[in-house]
């Protein structure tokens, strides 16, 4: 599965514990993968009791970057409600974005903000269609990158629905033709 703690290409200060915490968590996932293998049923949304129950296990069926990233926080103790108002975190890659936005922790890219380790990236934003293609856990930054390390759950690089790191991640790591990086959720507001 994970290895040790991934930061090989972070340059910044040190990690909070809170920190330390996401990427560890994040990292210990990686080559998970739905199950059955060519669907979305996985642990993550039965975790959050959300998607389909049409996986002949304990799984539920529905794309799941959104409540990975959603388990990575809660299982490294950040604080929200996973639920339905725009305040609240839930499967859809957009409720991270209105999370953020309710509680003053959105960065847009190109602002200027540096994204952090622990935040979550959204990527596709369309804010017409109140939509987001995808989102994932910030591992690392490098200067002058385009784009943060991430891990990735339900990603798809190196196979079908799977748990993935991305190394410069600018484009969202889909099936099909991912979405730019539209900005960070950042786990709190008094983080720089």
């Amino acid at each position: 599965m994970g290895g040790g703690l991934y930061l090989a290409r972070s340059t910044g200060p040190q990690l909070t514990p809170l920190q330390q915490r996401i990427v560890a968590l994040a990292d210990s996932q990686l080559g998970y993968h739905s199950d059955p293998s060519n669907t979305y049923c996985n642990r993550f949304s039965a975790y959050w009791h959300a998607g389909a129950s049409d996986c002949g296990n304990a799984n539920l069926d529905e794309p799941w970057c959104a409540d990975f990233a959603a388990w990575v926080w809660r299982q490294s103790g950040v604080r929200f409600t996973y639920g339905q108002y725009a305040s609240e975190i839930n499967s859809a890659s957009v409720s991270f974005y209105r999370w953020a936005l309710a509680h003053g922790t959105w960065h847009p890219a190109g602002s200027g903000y540096v994204p952090q380790v622990g935040d979550v990236a959204v990527y596709g934003l369309d804010l017409p269609a109140n939509t987001a293609q995808h989102v994932a856990v910030v591992t690392g930054y490098v200067a002058g990158d385009r784009g943060p390390d991430v891990v990735n759950g339900d990603g798809a690089r190196t196979g079908f629905s799977v748990v993935e790191r991305g190394t410069d991640q600018y484009k969202a790591d889909l099936h099909d033709n991912g979405g730019m990086i539209a900005g960070y959720a950042a786990v709190s507001p008094s983080q720089p």
